[in-house]
């Protein structure tokens, strides 16, 4: 980022969820991602995959990452990681908190499978499955994770027409029943048009307008 863009970013990066403040602040000369969450600062240096995942931030990408040669059950299983009941000695002896978590996991990502309509394929291998149930299902793992800022990055890339309008209601079934805030980076324009309340646009970087669909 050059310094004078700073002010663009600074703007744009504030967000108000579930009633919690959160400010991303990008400083192009420390190179460091400030997050603001629960009225504690932490930065980017201290915060690895998981620690994001705990200060309530999930995301899917633009090419689907899922873990091919797992079934689409594990996937899902997969993003309840962080929220585990219990510890290694727990795990390694077979605890009673081992078998309740585990059981709570299983009967939640069942749950999450049912309402994408991925439960009749909860054993078929994630590379299988037809390329919108693909992207379902990354949306589906991310929620695992119970986020309240979901990050989608350009969700529609690779979707013919029919798909795209599946997604639209999806992303606005989304927000609506899982109650979080969603930030979509998307070119395709009807998709953006019909679901987002602002929208911010940038052209190689530089921020060049903002506003309400019926502004932009």
């Amino acid at each position: 980022l050059h310094k004078d863009q700073m002010d663009y970013y600074k703007k744009l990066f504030k967000y108000h969820t579930a009633g919690v403040r959160e400010y991303w602040v990008v400083d192009p000369d420390r190179k460091m991602v400030t997050i603001y969450n629960f009225e504690k600062e932490v930065t980017a240096k201290d915060l690895k995959p998981h620690k994001i995942t705990h200060y309530g931030i999930s995301r899917t990408f633009q090419n689907i990452r899922l873990f091919k040669n797992m079934t689409v059950l594990d996937n899902v299983l997969i993003g309840f990681h962080n929220g585990l009941k219990y510890g290694v000695v727990s795990a390694l002896f077979k605890l009673p908190s081992y078998y309740k978590s585990e059981k709570n996991t299983y009967d939640e990502a069942m749950e999450l499978l049912s309402k994408f309509n991925l439960l009749d394929k909860k054993d078929e291998l994630a590379k299988n499955l037809p390329y919108g149930d693909q992207r379902r299902l990354e949306i589906a793992r991310a929620l695992a994770a119970k986020p309240k800022l979901l990050l989608l990055d350009e969700p529609a890339a690779g979707m013919n027409p029919k798909e795209t309008k599946e997604l639209n209601f999806l992303i606005k079934w989304i927000r609506e029943t899982f109650d979080l805030t969603i930030i979509l980076i998307e070119h395709d324009m009807s998709l953006v048009m019909n679901i987002c309340e602002r929208i911010f646009v940038f052209d190689y970087g530089y921020l060049v307008a903002s506003g309400v669909p019926e502004e932009i």
